[in-house]
């Protein structure tokens, strides 16, 4: 990951240079965690670089901000926009994208009071979160444990909830592994440290819910479409660590990660180790699907115009 091709962000209402957008250190999300956030990809498309499924991530970025009550000063059409001029700005074909609002600079109390509510929208080129292995990842179970609903609200993408998947994706990388799985506060799997699990278990597809401290992602839904449209049942149900060690298949979605086969847990592999043909195929249709190659999906794409394109209009 590197932000040395960004040179533009949208900042409170105006686009500006990368080295511009600057807050000051009382700013009350810096002490508090106190602010909102959404990630989301464009890819190249034949009709150009597109934002996938823009509309729900704006949606769930006004969502987080209800829960905590914070006022986000813009409407969801100029968010819309600010993201479409971030990417064109930058003349980026893909990249991801972080929106995020948070409490500025007033006072220091808990309570934000009178900290104005700063919005921003910056992008960079990035890979996949956890690479492009063909065979997946290998993961730990770790010994922290997702946070509940009845301490924080686990179904808003908050900053300062991120402390707990910061903690657990530390401690997977200390024993050598490429991420971690919490589990819930009885027991059962939630999810990776910025990611929803799926397993397969002859031939029907399973994930869990908000009941096991899941944020509900935005590709989580779009891959238990695709997998529907593919032909398999979904069940939604808790999960326990049993289910994801004798499953057939294993794997991880998310708007960094995209879909990540998962090969070991702990040292037990997952099935024969290798990724398996449900994976697979779900893989690659989210791929179809995200880059504008399975015109089914063109909903889900939100086409940027490019500056080349605006002026011949």
């Amino acid at each position: 990951m590197s932000f040395d091709q960004s040179q533009w962000l949208w900042m409170n209402g105006e686009v500006i240079r990368w080295q511009d957008a600057t807050v000051h250190v009382s700013s009350h999300a810096l002490h508090y965690g106190t602010g909102v956030f959404e990630g989301m990809r464009c890819y190249k498309t034949p009709k150009g670089p597109a934002v996938f499924r823009l509309a729900e991530h704006i949606d769930r970025l006004f969502a987080s901000a209800a829960v905590y009550e914070m006022p986000i000063p813009y409407s969801r059409d100029d968010l819309h926009a600010a993201v479409h001029e971030t990417v064109q700005r930058n003349g980026f074909e893909s990249c991801y994208i972080r929106p995020v609002c948070f409490y500025g600079s007033s006072v220091l109390s808990v309570h934000p009071r009178s900290c104005p509510v700063e919005v921003a929208v910056f992008a960079w080129p990035w890979g996949k979160y956890l690479g492009d292995a063909e065979d997946g990842v290998r993961v730990t179970v770790s010994k922290w444990i997702r946070l509940h609903s009845s301490m924080l609200p686990t179904t808003a993408k908050a900053c300062g909830q991120y402390l707990n998947s910061l903690l657990a994706n530390r401690e997977a990388a200390a024993k050598g592994f490429d991420e971690a799985i919490l589990l819930d506060a009885e027991g059962f799997i939630s999810e990776g440290s910025g990611e929803n699990l799926f397993i397969v278990r002859d031939g029907r597809v399973v994930t869990n819910d908000e009941d096991s401290s899941i944020l509900l992602g935005i590709t989580r839904d779009a891959v238990i479409t695709i997998a529907r449209d593919l032909g398999y049942e979904v069940d939604i149900r808790k999960l326990e660590i049993g289910d994801l060690l004798g499953a057939d298949e294993a794997f991880f979605t998310g708007t960094a990660t995209e879909v990540m086969p998962i090969r070991e847990v702990d040292g037990q592999l997952i099935g024969n180790g290798l990724q398996g043909p449900v994976t697979r195929g779900i893989r690659q249709a989210f791929s179809a699907a995200a880059t504008g190659e399975n015109p089914r999906y063109d909903d889900w794409l939100s086409v940027v115009m490019t500056a080349e394109a605006e002026v011949l209009t």
